[in-house]
């Protein structure tokens, strides 16, 4: 679909040259304190300003494990690129486009061909393909552990795959990076949902030292507002993946819920419900108007996304909240929303109505798994030493599953530490065992 093309323009070579080139190497570089996942930075901007890209992707290698996405969908703006020295006169390094650059050239020239570890150190699962599972399954191949990904989707990839439309990630970058996952010898089994083909229990059985849990929020949040279970309104994340499914052949275009002329709403103000909104455009919505409680101050989402979804159309309705949905006399469709503005009620035709509210963990995997703990919302409870790990001995947790991310890369961050966690623990357990006998 023309719409799905995606937005961001790659630079050509010459253009990535000059602009390293920009990057003053500072001695205590700002951009890599503002990245969560701590990218050297400067060192593999100075490689590339020289034209060496080998260089440059081993160097993003050894802290990111997804730098096309990365490059694609991180909050550049609240961190590298926004702690960049240059930024304070209005001409920042455009680190996240650079790291994009670099990420596809290797891709596309297959320089890198990183040796990896007989993996004897240990062997562990990793439940959930998402960006923290990926994430944990890199770092700990290339650390010599046997790593094995267990997702109930037929297709890898998480939220990377089915949360983040296609004009912002393509899929073929998702693609491409689990293959980079996969070469590294991790071995992926699809459509196995743990806490129903298997439990936890039955993959410490199979001989798996530790198990991580890396999710996410599998279960929406819920509002309490008059008639919101029509079928007209539906959450945001199951229409972002439903479009997903339409582009890849597996639905038709009438399974998205909106079409062509309809106008909708999209509660919420953070990235999710940006995405939602501009692709309810992409899908033939005549008219798409986010809903947020407080003003454009308060909101979560990217500068960035805002000013981007406004460029298409996109209109906000601030200091407005939804009291009552009423639907349509017959058929699927809302008949319209009332709203509560500054203390002032206003009735808004409106033929659907998204949420981008949040959710919260699914319990399937906690209540076949004795011993593993959750706070009061159903998020797992984690130590800080050895870190991620739960209170059930060898069964780790991070990313939205633990409650602490909120973006790609801080569950990237996260589960980076996670790892740290599992080898410390394996390592220990083995030591033991070794001294016992």
């Amino acid at each position: 679909m023309e719409e799905f093309k995606e937005v961001a323009d790659s630079y050509t070579l010459p253009e990535a040259i000059r602009e390293a080139q920009r990057c003053l190497h500072c001695k205590v570089p700002a951009c890599k304190k503002g990245c969560p996942v701590s990218n050297d930075i400067p060192d593999w901007i100075a490689e590339l300003a020289k034209g060496n890209f080998g260089n440059a992707m081993s160097i993003i290698n050894s802290r990111s494990n997804l730098p096309a996405i990365c490059g694609r969908v991180c909050g550049h703006e609240r961190q590298c690129e926004g702690n960049c020295v240059l930024g304070k006169k209005g001409a920042h390094i455009n680190i996240g486009k650079l790291e994009r650059f670099v990420a596809d050239f290797d891709w596309d020239a297959g320089l890198t061909h990183e040796a990896i570890p007989e993996p004897s150190r240990g062997a562990v699962a990793v439940i959930g393909s998402g960006p923290a599972g990926l994430t944990i399954a890199g770092d700990l191949a290339r650390h010599g552990f046997r790593v094995e990904i267990f997702e109930m989707e037929a297709e890898p990839g998480g939220v990377l795959r089915f949360g983040i439309p296609e004009y912002r990630l393509p899929k073929e970058v998702v693609v491409r990076e689990i293959k980079k996952i996969e070469r590294l010898g991790v071995k992926f089994h699809l459509r196995t949902t743990i806490g129903l083909n298997f439990t936890v229990d039955d993959l410490f059985k199979q001989g798996f030292d530790a198990v991580f849990i890396g999710t996410g929020t599998g279960k929406p949040k819920q509002l309490e507002i008059p008639g919101i279970n029509h079928p007209g309104v539906r959450q945001a994340i199951w229409f972002l993946r439903r479009v997903s499914l339409i582009q890849s052949g597996q639905m038709t275009s009438d399974a998205a819920m909106i079409s062509r002329g309809d106008r909708v709403g999209v509660i919420g103000c953070g990235n999710t419900a940006m995405d939602a909104a501009r692709t309810a455009l992409r899908m033939g919505a005549s008219e798409v108007f986010v809903i947020y409680h407080r003003t454009i101050e308060n909101m979560s989402a990217l500068r960035t996304e805002y000013d981007d979804a406004v460029a298409e159309g996109v209109k906000f309705l601030w200091n407005s909240s939804v009291i009552k949905i009423n639907g349509a006399a017959c058929g699927d469709k809302l008949e319209s929303v009332v709203m509560r503005a500054d203390e002032q009620e206003s009735v808004v035709p409106l033929d659907r109505l998204l949420l981008a509210v949040g959710s919260a963990p699914a319990s399937r995997i906690v209540s076949t798994t004795e011993g593993i703990d959750v706070d009061t919302n159903g998020y797992v409870v984690t130590r800080d030493n050895p870190y991620g790990m739960s209170s059930r001995p060898g069964v780790f947790a991070g990313g939205d599953v633990t409650n602490r991310p909120a973006t790609v890369v801080h569950a990237m961050r996260d589960a980076k530490l996670v790892a740290e966690g599992i080898e410390r623990y394996v390592d220990a357990v083995r030591l033991m065992a070794q001294i016992g006998q």
